[in-house]
């Protein structure tokens, strides 16, 4: 079992800045497992965000925020990073970290742990 648990959320305005961080815990090694950022919007499906190696030497983004997000990881204090700049109004959703034993993945059903979330805010 991995708990997840998200901070770093808030309210930010257009071509801010926000640092979210995803820490670990539970019976298992962290570095077991390649880690996601999703989202999820009001009315919108959930959707992928970034995704990063068991040992971070592998990343992937989705289109929309290339360039902007950097996903990291730091596996002696269990915690995934995911680094937000210059934020859009229509980054505003619902981010959620990921856990997943089968290698980094765009997918969220490839995923086996959740954390509960963590609200941004971009105003324009």
């Amino acid at each position: 079992q991995v708990q997840l648990v998200e901070s770093g959320g808030g309210l930010v305005q257009a071509g801010g800045s926000l640092r979210l961080s995803c820490a670990a815990s539970g019976r298992t090694t962290f570095s077991r497992y390649a880690m996601g950022w999703f989202r999820q919007a009001p009315g919108k499906e959930r959707e992928f965000v970034a995704a990063i190696s068991w040992n971070g030497g592998t990343t992937w983004y989705a289109d929309s925020v290339k360039g902007r997000f950097t996903i990291s990881r730091d596996n002696v204090k269990n915690t995934v990073y995911l680094q937000m700049n210059s934020l859009k109004p229509e980054d505003t959703a619902v981010y959620y970290c990921a856990a997943s034993g089968r290698g980094g993945t765009v997918v969220a059903g490839m995923y086996d742990y959740w954390g509960q979330g963590t609200q941004v805010t971009v105003s324009s």
